[in-house]
């Protein structure tokens, strides 16, 4: 058996978001396995040359060139500042699909109401580059300092203010602090090396990794249903499913029955199954999917 010499340097984020990372390369046809002491997975795609890095440290090894392609906040990539070739956009976090926020929070009973308020305080975040520019932007003077954990706790302690990350607030609200103002929102990105983008295979690799993970979540919270119907119910279908494409209808060969399928929202199945059976339809299956190629 020959070696596959195409081979593409990939950089996956250790961390809060690897669990979430390899299961949505799994529903994406790349089964990835990490073991705990490893940094270097494997994978069952001969392609892929696969080592696990830090967010806060993937885009500036992809503007370096130690790997091709890399998967990061764009939240980090604003904050190296470093030029890199950003293939699409991958709505999902730690703990859902949706973007995270970087905000400005304080104490519920600080007297800071605005971010002028913070001229000349002292304020703590992981994200200091660019809350920096951030405040010189708003003409505010602050000591920004990083912050290496436990970042809720020091406001109102050891600092007057925090930037932190938060997807739902409710670690904030937990410390007793509120948002005084919103600057980043921030999604998970895959990136690529400039040089590498210029390669035809490497591009191509991507460009298709890029399709088959954006099909795995658009496929989130979603699942077929098949049926058969009478002719003479259909319209009684399309009814049933006012704000979704039409389904997909093919005869039977039994003479004025069809067999339709369609792809809806899982959260609705429980409501239209027993419509679809009172209106007749028949032999309904609800199957899951691992993807949606629009």
């Amino acid at each position: 058996m020959t070696e596959t010499t195409n081979k593409l340097k990939l950089g996956l984020p250790k961390g809060s978001l690897q669990d979430a990372t390899i299961e949505m390369l799994k529903r994406a046809g790349v089964r990835v396995h990490a073991s705990e002491r490893s940094y270097f997975p494997t994978s069952d795609d001969d392609e892929l040359d696969i080592m696990l890095v830090r967010s806060q440290e993937m885009a500036r090894y992809v503007a370096d060139g130690v790997f091709d392609a890399g998967l990061t906040g764009h939240d980090w990539i604003m904050e190296s500042g470093v030029a890199v070739q950003e293939v699409c956009e991958l709505l999902y976090a730690k703990t859902g699909f949706r973007p995270v926020r970087w905000v400005l929070a304080v104490p519920n009973d600080s007297p800071i109401k605005a971010v002028k308020d913070l001229q000349g305080k002292r304020v703590a975040t992981e994200l200091v580059g660019f809350v920096s520019k951030w405040l010189k932007q708003k003409g505010v003077t602050a000591e920004v300092e990083f912050s290496w954990g436990a970042t809720e706790a020091k406001a109102g302690v050891l600092v007057d203010a925090i930037v932190e990350l938060t997807e739902t607030g409710s670690s904030l609200r937990a410390n007793k602090l509120r948002v005084v103002e919103e600057l980043l929102t921030s999604s998970t990105r895959l990136i690529a090396n400039v040089d590498s983008w210029k390669n035809t295979w490497k591009r191509e690799k991507l460009e298709n990794l890029a399709m088959l993970l954006q099909g795995a979540i658009a496929a989130e919270g979603m699942v077929g249903l098949k049926m058969n119907i009478a002719q003479k119910n259909l319209d009684g279908l399309m009814q049933l499913l006012p704000a979704l494409k039409r389904p997909t209808i093919a005869p039977l060969s039994e003479a004025g029955w069809v067999a339709a399928e369609v792809v809806i929202e899982e959260k609705l199945v429980k409501r239209l199954i027993p419509q679809l059976k009172r209106i007749g339809a028949q032999g309904i299956i609800e199957y899951p999917l691992n993807k949606v190629i629009p």
